[in-house]
């Protein structure tokens, strides 16, 4: 039977009607497929039945949700999504049977089985990759991280919270920023710069590092003046980003062994490749010393997220069982949290 499963970020949302694939080669197929932007909704119910409004023809009653965030009971926790999202709200709100969660990036990698590995472009490293962990990390609206491990049956994943680890500068200009976003000492998050919101707060701390006012107020005007070298600080902020990024990146390779490789994940870094190219990203991933004899053989490639966060949730959703789902930490049915 089809069933809803959508990828829900911080901005966007992209959701799709799925079923498990009959002609043994999918294992899921696409039968309709959208992306909403988060904040024309005033709750994730009211985005979803828009969808089914218009693609569902016949009723549906199961749904997989791949969310930036944690759950916790019957709530999905998270600073970066659009509203709250209660679970058993969700489900009486839709009519569903069901509802299964699981993390966003946890969803893509479990989509590195298929068109997400093939379709990346080579940043650094070899261009192959030996057998080992895969890392998926992507900066958007927050900062996620999962790992693909390897198994002689299908392999598993550990989704992460990666992005909430305390940023640490490697620059003196970085020190800069970091005394100024917080001048008492204290946690600062990597998502907190490493993110399309974070290269903005970068933008801005400079601008007023130099005694300047922002003159730019989204990440997307930060990364377009930048590839037109039409505003210093917007130039000096993506490098920032990206020498960051580097390092965010090199450190999750080594504490993984993710000798299977690296995708980055995201329209965002697609667009500003060329950058990413020329940056710091590699020097910073590679670290120094021993490290960057393991480091320098783990190839790094850059790709879109599309709809592979709904294809990966559907294929973790279909491999677990719908039925079997209540077993599950990420699965909640009937109002009950795994």
């Amino acid at each position: 039977m089809p069933f809803v499963a959508a990828d829900i970020g911080g901005t966007h949302a992209r959701v799709a009607l799925m079923r498990a694939s009959h002609d043994g080669v999918r294992k899921v197929e696409t039968l309709a497929y959208r992306v909403f932007a988060c904040a024309e909704f005033p709750a994730l119910s009211q985005l979803l039945q828009a969808f089914i409004d218009t693609h569902v023809s016949a009723p549906v009653k199961r749904c997989v949700l791949a969310c930036a965030g944690q759950i916790m009971g019957d709530e999905v926790v998270n600073d970066n999504l659009a509203w709250p999202i209660h679970l058993t709200q969700l489900r009486n709100a839709l009519g569903l049977d069901e509802v299964a969660v699981l993390n966003d990036f946890e969803a893509l990698a479990y989509a590195l089985d298929g068109p997400l590995a093939d379709g990346g472009r080579h940043l650094c490293g070899p261009t192959t990759a030996a057998m080992g962990p895969t890392l998926v990390i992507g900066p958007g609206t927050g900062l996620g991280a999962a790992v693909h491990v390897p198994a002689p049956v299908g392999g598993f994943v550990l989704p992460t919270e990666a992005g909430q680890m305390d940023f640490a500068p490697n620059s003196v200009r970085e020190r800069e920023v970091l005394a100024h976003l917080a001048p008492h000492g204290g946690y600062v998050a990597f998502e907190h710069i490493v993110s399309g919101p974070g290269l903005l707060i970068i933008y801005a701390t400079l601008c007023t590092l130099r005694g300047e006012a922002p003159k730019l107020a989204t990440p997307e005007a930060v990364t377009a003046a930048a590839v037109a070298h039409s505003d210093a600080q917007a130039v000096e902020a993506v490098e920032i980003f990206c020498a960051a990024l580097g390092s965010f990146t090199g450190n999750l390779a080594m504490a993984f062994m993710a000798t299977g490789g690296v995708y980055l994940a995201g329209g965002f870094l697609s667009s500003t490749f060329e950058l990413l190219q020329r940056s710091a990203f590699e020097e910073r991933f590679l670290h120094g010393r021993s490290a960057r004899a393991l480091l320098s053989q783990i190839p790094v490639w850059v790709t879109e997220h599309g709809h592979h966060g709904v294809q990966g949730a559907a294929k973790w959703y279909l491999r677990h069982g719908m039925a079997a789902s209540e077993t599950l930490r990420h699965a909640v049915a009937d109002g009950l949290g795994a």
